[in-house]
């Protein structure tokens, strides 16, 4: 059987999710199976999400997914590659997952894994190297050292977001038997603050909640997933964001020293002195990431690094994911788990308790998870109306796929 995967964050789940879903089912057929590895409580560019894990899970289960299973934190909180990595690894470990399904600007597959292997390329790093002396970002370096390795019109694809990720999904399906699949993405650009033809960007979305226009987003949103923030944010559970502890983040970053910040700067540029000094005086996130931008640091990167050290969180290990936590399922996806049990490459973790018969280092990485978990809990409205990780169990929607 075909299986699809997919990686998400779904924050929040919109209509172009829900294109990119019913496109998969499309072309891998109606019996395929559709697996999702979607972050947790936190989300890549440096913020929690806005609804929890299994809100989100289930909005997705309810939109057409058959299984959801969560990227640790250590990889949402990651760069584009890292990110990609770890959850490229997940969907490797299930054992199931035919295809690698997702949006892209371009439209084809092919340029981006052209650009992929040229980025792996040993002609590429000395190239990158002159390119970052110029002082520019690092994704403008890296546009320009690929050009000459590719095609010009194949090197353009750094130079739109989607199609950046899904350059970083090839260099990590290298090597693997999982075939990449891209969906023209539909409606408003990623990042964008525009709405075309009824559709809008998450961050498009998550703006208009912030200025009061609540209908109006969720209108935008995946009906479930609408569903799902009224009843979240009528349990005093939605919505969530770092803007409601950033005295508790503030806090934190001003017990840390030096040295603690620099193990948050794995390139070693000295990013983390500018970061100290910042921290230690700063009274708003806003003023600290002011401080420490530089047109070399893309915004993300900075807020990725506040997240980090707000969590106390380590690099992501190497040897990627210990475990498959599984989120939420269908019927169809229960039956899917049941080959996984067979198959997968990792233990497959639907019971939170039985992560004490795991490895030392899934033991480790759920522990990780739920202290994440607990500090999510402060950026809720009602921090007392958060369920504890250790006793959250995934959502089970028995009636509902395959």
């Amino acid at each position: 059987m075909a299986v699809a995967g997919i990686i998400a964050e779904y924050n929040p789940l919109h209509r172009g999710h829900v294109h990119l879903l019913e496109e998969a089912r499309r072309l891998l057929g109606p019996e395929a199976g559709i697996i999702c590895v979607m972050s947790g409580n936190c989300v890549q560019r440096g913020d929690f999400a806005l609804l929890g894990k299994s809100a989100r899970a289930a909005a997705a289960v309810r939109s057409g997914a058959d299984l959801v299973l969560e990227l640790p934190v250590p990889w949402v909180l990651s760069s584009a590659e890292g990110f990609a990595a770890g959850a490229v690894g997940i969907l490797r470990a299930t054992g199931a997952v035919t295809h690698l399904v997702f949006g892209s600007e371009g439209g084809d597959a092919a340029p981006l894994a052209r650009c992929a292997e040229a980025l792996c390329s040993d002609a590429f790093p000395p190239r990158l190297r002159e390119e970052l002396k110029r002082g520019d970002s690092f994704p403008a370096a890296r546009q320009r050292a690929l050009r000459g390795l590719v095609p010009e019109e194949d090197a353009a694809a750094l130079g739109r977001p989607n199609d950046t990720l899904g350059v970083e999904y090839c260099k990590a399906l290298r090597g693997g038997g999982i075939q990449p699949v891209a969906v023209p993405r539909r409606g408003a650009g990623h990042d964008g603050e525009a709405m075309e033809d009824g559709f809008a960007s998450a961050s498009a979305i998550r703006a208009l909640l912030r200025q009061g226009e609540e209908e109006t987003a969720l209108r935008l949103c995946a009906p479930a997933m609408a569903e799902a923030y009224r009843t979240e944010r009528e349990a005093g559970r939605a919505p969530a964001g770092i803007w409601n502890c950033e005295r508790a983040v503030l806090a934190r970053l001003r017990f840390l020293e030096e040295g603690d910040f620099a193990a948050l700067d794995p390139g070693n540029e000295g990013l983390y002195r500018r970061f100290a000094r910042a921290a230690w005086s700063a009274g708003s996130l806003a003023e600290l990431l002011e401080t420490v931008k530089t047109k070399r640091y893309p915004l993300a990167r900075l807020r990725r690094m506040v997240f980090r050290a707000y969590l106390g969180l380590p690099p992501a290990p190497p040897e990627g994911p210990a475990c498959l936590r599984v989120l939420a399922a269908n019927g169809r996806g229960t039956t899917l788990l049941a080959g996984m049990r067979k198959t997968a490459a990792l233990p497959v973790l639907t019971k939170p308790a039985a992560v004490r018969r795991l490895s030392e280092e899934a033991r480790r990485l759920f522990a990780l998870e739920a202290r994440a978990d607990r500090l999510c809990a402060l950026a809720c409205p009602d921090p007392s109306a958060v369920p504890d990780e250790w006793r959250t169990g995934p959502v089970i929607l028995e009636g509902e796929g395959g």
